[in-house]
């Protein structure tokens, strides 16, 4: 009997040997410098999930200076975070082939930030304001459609944001752009005020965000490795909102030495108030979620507003195959 038990254990060390050194190797980058909205990821690495489903994955942090989407069409990685999906329609209508996997986010966490006890009740009073401080990006894309979905937003509303919130602190009659998870609490912290918030997404720009992109090749020729990755992702994501994340937040701060932990914190939370991660389909059938009707509905929405072509096949930049599928639901109980 010990004689077979000693087998026993020598063939599982010997699998997990296997399995340990078979891990396959696979390169994700983001699109900024890492924090808590990258949170899932750092979680996948550090607790083990990425290697229990037979992965090894290096994070490849973005930021100012970074060009890890050149880098994905380029094969040097293989998984990149794009922002939303205003990105890959584009580079539809240009033949760039990458293909949208996953939709970590189910909202956009773009926000317009205004101040308090100034009448600003419903999305639709930010018409009102003389100025609105954004971005050219934004300026093209959100606020096109913010013309196009509402009366009152008219171009000389406009001026840059440079991302300094001095103008908009200076100025009570103004709003200013920014991500719910982050100027809102720098905004607080150096201005003192508790702002007004207006979600895009919560008014009608329903894009999904942090999308998991690969390149169409690469994804459909390694399909199970795409899966392994989509699943162990999505369970990274659950154990960081609701389980020990002190790990991850490590690696996110030892990536991004700028990083804090109340800023960690504040960004947690308001991923789960505003429902940025789990909402709408996510509710029902996991985190990552995407349809075909809410793909349809933004695309239709963006053609509306003049952002992106008409009659485009948007099924060829995106697929549902991997997802919803209730993957990792059980983490958090």
């Amino acid at each position: 009997m010990r004689a077979f038990q000693k087998i026993g254990f020598t063939v599982a060390a010997a699998l997990a040997s296997t399995s340990a050194y078979a891990l396959d190797e696979v390169k994700f980058g983001t699109n900024w410098l890492a924090q808590a909205e990258h949170g899932g990821y750092y979680q996948a690495v550090a607790d083990g999930t990425y290697e229990k489903y037979g992965l090894k994955v290096e994070i490849i942090q973005g930021g100012p200076q970074a060009a890890n989407r050149a880098l994905l069409l380029a094969g040097k990685i293989d998984f990149y975070m794009s922002g939303n999906m205003l990105q890959p329609l584009n580079a539809l209508a240009e033949d760039i082939p990458v293909i949208e996997v996953a939709a970590i986010f189910q909202k956009d966490p773009q926000v317009l930030i205004a101040h308090p006890d100034q009448g600003l009740e419903k999305f639709e009073d930010l018409a009102n304001l003389p100025t609105i401080f954004m971005g050219k990006d934004g300026f093209a894309s959100y606020f096109q459609w913010m013309k196009s979905a509402y009366e009152g937003f008219r171009d000389d509303q406009y001026k840059p944001y440079t991302f300094n919130p001095g103008p908009f602190l200076a100025d009570k009659q103004s709003a200013q752009q920014g991500y719910i998870t982050s100027e809102p609490y720098a905004i607080e912290s150096v201005g003192g005020i508790k702002p007004k918030l207006f979600l895009l997404a919560d008014a009608g720009f329903e894009t999904y965000s942090t999308l998991i992109e690969g390149r169409k090749d690469f994804v459909m020729e390694n399909k199970d490795l795409t899966q392994r990755f989509v699943d162990a992702t999505i369970e990274g994501w659950y154990s960081y909102l609701y389980g020990d994340n002190a790990a991850a937040n490590e690696l996110i701060k030892k990536d991004n030495p700028e990083m804090t932990d109340e800023q960690i914190a504040f960004s947690i939370e308001t991923m789960k108030s505003f429902g940025l991660v789990e909402s709408g389909e996510a509710l029902e059938q996991g985190i990552g979620c995407i349809t075909d009707a809410k793909q349809k509905s933004f695309y239709d929405a963006m053609v509306k507003a003049g952002v992106v072509k008409e009659g485009i096949e948007i099924t060829d930049v995106y697929t549902t195959e991997f997802v919803c599928k209730g993957v990792g639901m059980d983490i958090k109980g």
